[in-house]
């Protein structure tokens, strides 16, 4: 483990960088922030119930999210270690799907039209369903995709810090998906007496955001690796946990904001992934002569060893 979590202490410039290469896929990516800020004004002057069934308050989180996601895709995928030709696939296909569901959903619900599960809309609207369905489960596919190509990469690492927090981003990742198949298949987002998917399946994509970029932070904090890598595996762990007691009480019915067992340990796990990411921030904000200092101190402990 410590050597997969060996870091460079000396700040050398890393070889792969961040969004390189990703420029269509970063603009994507802007264009539902610049529509979910449009749907804002919308909603500031004429409110955001479209009658029907429409409301512009789901066509703004939905952009927006989306937004957040294809942009923390781009950032990740040139640390995938596709081939051209497959990473050229795969940019596309997010960069498809994704417009397909800006527009469906800002349209859809401009005109009073509920995008997914219409029960008043014409068969042209059913079928738009229907494709809105099968975009969701191919952006699904791709998440798995991703998953899975950066749980099989192997050594050398070229930057393993960042690795960890995606490999942990992906598995919340993953349950936020199963939350999307379930409310596909039960048309709604309520289950139970008092369950919302809507909750699970926003927190666990929320984890390309929560988790990686205090993986980056750690990156550019010069620190021992072991502080690193506590911290990068205390933050991960605790949110995974977060998301399966979530999970569970959502599947039980039950609200995730009552005071019962469930959410109270949920709460306690949110607290000890805050607590790891005020602690990286912290050493990443410290000065790099002060974290200098304390790793030369390590390193003449255990030389005196």
């Amino acid at each position: 483990m410590l050597k997969f979590m060996k870091f460079n202490r000396f700040g050398k410039a890393p070889s792969v960088k961040l969004f390189e290469g990703e420029r269509w896929l970063v603009i994507t990516g802007l264009f539902g922030f610049i529509l979910a800020l449009g749907i804002a004004f919308l909603i500031l002057f004429q409110g955001h119930i479209r009658l029907p069934e429409g409301n512009m308050k789901d066509a703004f989180s939905f952009n927006a999210a989306l937004g957040i996601f294809i942009l923390s895709i781009a950032a990740i995928l040139p640390l995938a270690r596709f081939s051209d030709r497959k990473r050229k696939v795969v940019r596309w296909l997010f960069i498809v799907t994704s417009i397909y569901g800006y527009v469906i959903e800002t349209i859809q619900n401009y005109r009073g039209i509920n995008p997914r599960f219409s029960r008043i809309g014409t068969e042209i609207d059913m079928v738009a369903g229907l494709l809105f369905g099968i975009n969701s489960l191919v952006l699904v596919v791709l998440a798995i995709i991703l998953m899975i190509h950066f749980f099989r990469i192997k050594p050398p690492y070229e930057r393993p810090l960042l690795l960890v927090g995606i490999r942990y981003a992906f598995l919340s990742v993953f349950a936020a998906n199963v939350a999307g198949i379930w409310m596909i298949l039960l048309q709604d987002r309520l289950t139970g007496d008092a369950g919302n998917l809507i909750v699970l399946h926003g927190l666990g994509f929320h984890a390309l955001q929560t988790l990686i970029l205090p993986a980056w932070f750690l990156e550019n904090t010069q620190v021992k690796d072991q502080i690193k890598n506590r911290l990068i595996h205390s933050g991960g762990i605790a949110w995974l946990l977060m998301i399966l007691l979530i999970g569970i009480q959502t599947g039980l019915g039950r609200s995730v904001f009552e005071l019962t067992i469930l959410p109270i340990m949920a709460s306690v796990t949110l607290f000890i992934w805050l607590g790891s990411v005020i602690s990286t921030l912290v050493f990443f904000m410290k000065p790099k002569s002060d974290n200098n200092l304390s790793i030369d101190q390590a390193t003449a402990t255990q030389q005196n060893r």
